[in-house]
């Protein structure tokens, strides 16, 4: 845990998770009877924050950022953005997503998604996603829908890379740009639309609604801040 936190300099909520599985990893071999007592069970785990510290992008950034993608001559930016983004696909099921997984269902075109723990679900799929989603894949038939720029499959890397730099291009000044930006955005947009946090968490597949209320704690938190209200009392002063 020292080397997670100290060295690696892991978040809180990464170093929680990693040792999960070796607590869940030594309660196995005590209760098969490999050992006699788990030397993790006086391992304190760092406390959590209940609110996510991760910022979504604003309502104008996000359709700053999807207007740059659909404009971008690589039409897997637009499909990216959109997979990430409107869909709130995560990187791994973004990229993992096949042309053989599109499909149609009772009139709607959808995309067969294979989550956290090999569930699969079927996403439907906007017309404005379904466009993004044609254009990269063109007239193949077969193989990833989003490729890299040698023809491959695109994987996490370089799907990490192509946010910033069209974040970059449309203006967007943000510290950190990645993925689970955009996961998060979709999350706080449908929020921000008036979408109760109960639909918001089957439509990102959040098995606890817990995790779903921490995105919904940290997207007012800069809007609502009492700086605001304190600089607004004492307007004439300043």
């Amino acid at each position: 845990m020292r080397w997670l936190q100290d060295i690696r300099r892991y978040q809180p909520s990464t170093v929680s998770r990693r040792l999960s599985v070796v607590v869940g990893f030594y309660r196995v071999c005590v209760i098969d009877s490999i050992l006699e007592h788990s030397p993790a069970d006086y391992v304190r785990r760092p406390t959590v924050s209940a609110e996510s510290p991760t910022l979504g992008l604003g309502h104008l950034q996000f359709e700053a950022l999807i207007t740059t993608a659909r404009k971008s001559s690589n039409p897997n930016d637009f499909a990216l953005v959109a997979l990430l983004g409107l869909l709130g696909l995560r990187i791994f099921e973004a990229c993992g997503s096949n042309i053989a997984d599109l499909g149609e269902e009772h009139g709607h075109r959808v995309l067969r998604v294979r989550g956290k723990g090999g569930k699969v679900v079927l996403v439907p799929l906007p017309p404005a996603v379904a466009r993004a989603i044609d254009r990269a894949v063109d007239d193949r038939t077969a193989g990833p829908i989003l490729r890299n720029t040698h023809g491959r499959r695109m994987d996490r890397h370089a799907a990490t890379r192509r946010p910033k730099h069209l974040a970059h291009t449309a203006g967007i000044r943000m510290p950190r740009i990645h993925p689970h930006m955009l996961r998060h955005t979709f999350v706080t947009t449908m929020l921000d639309a008036g979408v109760s946090l109960r639909d918001v968490q089957i439509a990102a597949r959040h098995a606890d609604p817990r995790t779903t209320m921490r995105y919904d704690r940290a997207r007012k938190n800069l809007d609502r801040h009492l700086n605001y209200i304190l600089a607004a009392y004492m307007a004439s002063g300043t």
